[in-house]
């Protein structure tokens, strides 16, 4: 058998066709246009793998396709296909676009439980992994092997690309929970700081029965969030009555905002009744026939004529709904669910300043480069900051602070930070009752809804055909 002549490298490159080169030079821009969007040199060194894989071939890249065993073929096409199709959605995913879906009610009527959403990364630039080994499309746990999707060494320090624009007022934005760091497997709401400040830390991570092991995760492999930017860095927030102010002016109303009513009524809404008003199964809360709203009914509500209470219900409406629904012939009365029942503790937990979901601040939403002023009266306002997300040594010793064992009066901020809510007021939790956004946990931004289904209807009518291809606004 003739024995393969071996070619030099001017032989291999002057053999090389036009297909090789170009093939060769779309490869090479996009590594060096990758290198200069990403500041990633090492980026570069691809280039001559690239060169060696369509011009020179000293490296047999191919080889498994030339083996004279089927199954070997077989078997290293599959590996070879996975292997790709891996590599293409974790880039995909981690620079491009990502799905995500609507867990909650939190944003309705912007956003329903049910749609399917587009997220651009580059609407606010991708974020650099800083959990590089991970599984595409697993955020944290690997489906029924229930482990980590992820490998947390080694972690890299947070750094964006270049991308469309910044976070605007209004946006809808998908961010890692802030205070998702630690999280007790069993119980995820709610948080662990929430869990922290009802029952203590010992008590917590001496109960593995009830709360599960407790588990720290990575920025980037905590839950996705998605609410709405209704405070950008350096805004001075305060919420009146619902009503939002910024800088001292009153925020124009969102379209579709919603607040919790109580709604009494003389007979049962119907079903249709709800449809009309657009309220979901899950949010038809009938308050009669749940005991623990017992005490809050008769505190409220007198006996009527035969000596027992109407129906009162619980139900998120918008203005057009509230408007509709007092129409109704069976209606008696109706009022805004009261935050001072129902509001719960707000943010900052370790504060005690009578602060509610309807009535919270006035607060100063920390802007990058900015210094504030700080003692033990404001410090619970930047405490999560200081020390968890900006990842300084803080101590509290009688009425002195020290960072980094130096005695502060002052803190300077390394990010900036935005203050996020729910449409749907009533029932969502957001900067309220976790605090703010740091400027590293920004994901991207719903582009356009690609499917919606509606749970409370069976396929193939629960596919709400008039939200496919609608702009998430």
């Amino acid at each position: 058998m003739k024995k393969a002549e071996k070619k030099s490298f001017a032989q291999r490159v002057g053999g090389a066709d036009v297909k090789q080169w170009v093939k060769f030079s779309i490869a090479a821009f996009i590594c060096i246009a990758a290198t200069i969007w990403s500041g990633a040199l090492w980026i570069l060194l691809l280039i001559p793998v690239l060169g060696d894989l369509y011009i020179t071939k000293y490296i047999r890249w191919g080889a498994w396709k030339q083996s004279n065993n089927p199954a070997v073929r077989t078997t290293a096409e599959w590996v070879d296909a996975i292997l790709f199709a891996l590599v293409a959605v974790y880039f995909i995913n981690t620079f491009f676009f990502q799905n995500y879906k609507i867990p909650t009610s939190s944003l309705e009527k912007s956003l329903l439980v049910g749609d399917f959403l587009f997220v651009s990364k580059m609407s606010y630039g991708p974020r650099v992994p800083m959990t590089p080994l991970s599984f595409p499309l697993a955020q944290h746990t690997l489906p029924v092997l229930n482990t980590k999707s992820y490998i947390e060494c080694p972690q890299w320090e947070y750094r964006r690309l270049k991308g469309f624009g910044d976070v605007k007022l209004h946006d809808i934005v998908v961010f890692n929970f802030p205070v998702g760091d630690t999280v007790p497997e069993k119980v995820s709401n709610p948080d662990y700081y929430t869990l922290v400040q009802m029952y203590g830390r010992e008590a917590i991570r001496n109960n593995p029965q009830r709360f599960g092991k407790i588990v720290y995760r990575p920025v980037d492999r905590r839950e996705n969030y998605v609410k709405r930017a209704v405070g950008l860095p350096g805004d001075s927030l305060q919420i009146i009555d619902g009503d939002i102010f910024l800088n001292g002016k009153k925020e124009a109303e969102i379209p579709g905002l919603q607040y919790n009513y109580f709604v009494e009524t003389s007979t049962f809404i119907s079903d249709k009744a709800f449809e009309s008003l657009q309220v979901s199964k899950d949010d038809r809360m009938l308050m009669n026939n749940y005991p623990d709203f017992k005490e809050t009914l008769n505190y409220l509500y007198q006996p009527n004529a035969a000596g027992r209470l109407n129906y009162v219900y619980r139900i998120p409406l918008t203005a057009e709904a509230l408007a509709k629904l007092k129409n109704f012939p069976n209606v008696i009365s109706v009022n805004r669910e009261p935050s001072a029942i129902f509001s719960g503790k707000t943010f900052p937990l370790t504060m005690n300043n009578g602060w509610t979901r309807d009535d919270f601040g006035p607060i100063w939403i920390p802007k990058k480069g900015a210094t504030v002023a700080i003692n033990t009266a404001n410090l619970p306002l930047y405490e999560l900051i200081i020390r968890n997300y900006e990842r300084n040594k803080l101590e509290v010793k009688g009425n002195r602070i020290f960072i980094n064992d130096v005695p502060a009066t002052d803190y300077t901020f390394k990010m900036d930070y935005y203050w996020m809510m729910g449409d749907n007021r009533h029932n969502s939790a957001d900067s309220r009752f976790w605090g703010f956004v740091p400027e590293d946990h920004i994901v991207g931004k719903p582009v356009f809804v690609w499917l919606s289904l509606d749970k409370d209807k069976g396929f193939p009518s629960s596919v709400r055909w008039n939200r496919i291809f609608k702009s998430a606004r």
